[in-house]
């Protein structure tokens, strides 16, 4: 297949890039826009691919997604661009409902316009995934019970409410007018080429640098992880093998507090990297707790089930092997994270944790 992939530079679908030009014969266009998040470096060798097309375009502009589609005729379309970050959603919502919810609503009817183009053996196979996350499903109650594809829908922060109703799009654009649809949701992806806001990248690089580590609250609050190659997999294995109009839920069986994921991070620094910045004792000395964030959902944990039993997929990672080749890739790459962490990254984290980013 020649796949659409938007969002491609960002953490989860460079990781889908990668996989799908190293391990399988698709060929991939790459649709994004590059924001402050999207990075072509995270493509690593793939982008050398003649396998491989880059399209510079804004999902929210319909005239230059119908070119792409004219240009690049894709078999199918992997839909990953998205603002994806809680924080920022609190401080600036109206992003996330033009990228989320506008741009989806673009990018189904270009999609459904060259849907309708196709014939024969070309319109039967046409598939349009949309990835999105356990998010929107709000907050399970109590430690017990898991999100399932019949979970309601019940979102908490602008952001996974923008997720939501891209959902309710994607699945109004099958139901009305026919187009082939499968969806996603998973859980908390970790990984290499991680944006260092979020936790775990955020946690080694401050880290290293001796700065705090800024947990929410009391730290009490429980994710399940899920290795962003591992997610990858998945993700391709649904395009390659879904059943039109399902939803699959896609997670690592990963369910660790956010303290303890702090500090085994520290545990693992303690021994890949134990020269400790001047000042520090103990890595875990610098974890310090922060005022929590509006509406902070205390736990979510994903019901993987149904994608293992039709599709087959499972996860090859524990958190265990996962996060120690996560640390360890932060470790070794330090070209990279110089490259995303520019001073616009560095005001934002300060408005956020204040003197503790």
């Amino acid at each position: 297949m020649k796949i659409l992939v938007t969002g491609g530079a960002g953490f989860i679908g460079s990781a889908v890039i990668r996989h799908l030009v190293s391990d399988t014969g698709h060929a991939v266009v790459n649709v994004d826009k590059l924001t402050y998040a999207g990075n072509l470096a995270s493509l690593g060798a793939a982008i050398e691919s003649e396998r491989y097309a880059f399209e510079q375009v804004d999902i929210c502009d319909a005239d230059a997604l119908r070119g792409v589609f004219e240009r690049h005729q894709p078999d199918a379309v992997m839909h990953l661009a998205a603002e994806s970050h809680v924080d920022r959603s609190i401080h600036g919502p109206a992003d996330f409902i033009q990228t989320n919810l506008v741009g989806t609503g673009v990018l189904l009817e270009a999609a459904r316009a060259y849907f309708e183009s196709l014939s024969g053996t070309r319109r039967e196979g046409f598939r349009f995934h949309h990835v999105s996350t356990d998010e929107v499903y709000g907050d399970l109650d109590g430690p017990e019970g898991l999100f399932t594809e019949q979970t309601p829908y019940a979102p908490s922060s602008p952001y996974s409410a923008s997720k939501a109703g891209s959902d309710h799009l994607v699945r109004a654009w099958h139901r009305t007018f026919g187009l082939p649809v499968l969806v996603t949701n998973c859980s908390n992806n970790y990984g290499p080429y991680h944006f260092p806001e979020k936790l775990i990248p955020l946690m080694i690089l401050n880290a290293r640098a001796g700065k705090p580590l800024p947990v929410y609250g009391d730290g009490s609050q429980v994710r399940d992880w899920l290795y962003v190659e591992d997610h990858a997999r998945a993700l391709v294995t649904v395009i390659e093998s879904g059943r039109v109009g399902e939803t699959y839920n896609i997670g690592g069986h990963n369910e660790h507090r956010n303290l303890e994921v702090v500090e085994r991070i520290c545990a693992l620094l303690e021994e890949l990297a134990p020269r400790h910045p001047e000042g520090v004792t103990r890595y875990a000395d610098l974890i310090t707790y922060v005022k929590d964030r509006p509406g902070h959902d205390v736990r979510y944990a994903i019901d993987a089930g149904k994608v293992e039993r039709e599709l087959g997929w499972r996860p090859r990672e524990t958190f265990e092997s996962g996060l120690r080749k996560t640390v360890q890739w932060y470790l070794d790459n330090h070209a990279w994270i110089e490259g995303v962490t520019s001073g616009t990254y560095r005001d934002w984290t300060a408005k956020q944790y204040g003197k503790h980013g």
